[in-house]
């Protein structure tokens, strides 16, 4: 019987433990840690993960090691069949730093399980499949506490008339994680069917980057900026195309990728 409504969360240590309590905590979740590491009726303890992946395999549409990717692979390998059958599958490496879209990423909803446990751990989300590949753009977006999500919508799409940018090119939505309970935000990203990433505040404050500072970001959040730091931090070798742009209580800025 399949577990629709919960994720698997898998993990050989103590450090992959404490990151698999952080994801429960916001998602319906099973953990299953090795013997090793707790002997305990909060969590359902095995020895081998091969033989746990069997298991597990068709009872639970979503699954996230939080383990060497190596070893997700020969755990999973036995077992695969098709795209459109195999559950969701995502690898976490055991500082949380990436977090890889590794199985049924498009079909069965891993790039979307990736997302959402980036956005819980912090991680940069890593997904490789065709379809994102080709995409270049990253709108980083501010907006003030409440926006509406048609305000959000509305700015997304004028700005990118403004630089003649097909909304399809768009591989992903960034703001701060400040905004991380912003419905509108959410929402909007719903309504466009993007996927919204959310970058930690930590990283825009350590990272120098060339943006253009808001005096009232910074006393309201403590960040120097929203939209044009978000932006650039959520892809690789990025560079802004259009500076913040500002539409109403939504703040707008767009970045290319250097996929070359």
């Amino acid at each position: 019987m399949v577990n629709s409504y919960k994720i698997a969360l898998v993990t050989l240590s103590s450090e992959g433990l404490e990151i698999a309590r952080k994801i429960s905590l916001e998602v319906p979740s099973r953990i299953f840690v090795h013997s090793q590491v707790a002997q305990t009726d909060d969590y359902v303890v095995f020895d081998r993960v091969v033989e746990l992946t069997g298991e597990i395999f068709k009872r639970y549409k979503k699954i996230v090691y939080i383990l060497p990717v190596g070893v997700a692979v020969r755990a999973l390998a036995p077992y695969i069949q098709h795209k459109t059958i195999d559950p969701a599958v995502v690898a976490i490496d055991m500082k949380a730093r990436w977090a890889i879209s590794l199985l049924s990423g498009h079909e069965g909803g891993a790039n979307d399980l990736c997302l959402k446990v980036s956005n819980i751990l912090g991680s940069e989300p890593i997904v490789t499949t065709a379809t994102e590949a080709r995409k270049d753009i990253i709108v980083g977006i501010g907006c003030r506490r409440g926006a509406d999500s048609r305000d959000i919508v509305q700015a997304v799409i004028r700005t990118l008339e403004k630089v003649e940018i097909d909304l399809d090119r768009v591989r992903m939505l960034a703001s701060a994680d400040i905004k991380k309970d912003e419905q509108g935000l959410i929402q909007a990203g719903q309504e466009l069917g993007i996927p919204l990433y959310f970058i930690p505040g930590k990283q825009i404050l350590s990272l120098p980057l060339n943006v253009t500072e808001s005096e009232f970001v910074r006393e309201s959040v403590g960040l120097p900026g929203v939209a044009e730091p978000c932006a650039l931090l959520a892809g690789r070798n990025t560079k802004l195309i259009l500076g913040k742009t500002i539409c109403k209580s939504v703040t707008i800025a767009i970045a290319r990728e250097d996929l070359l």
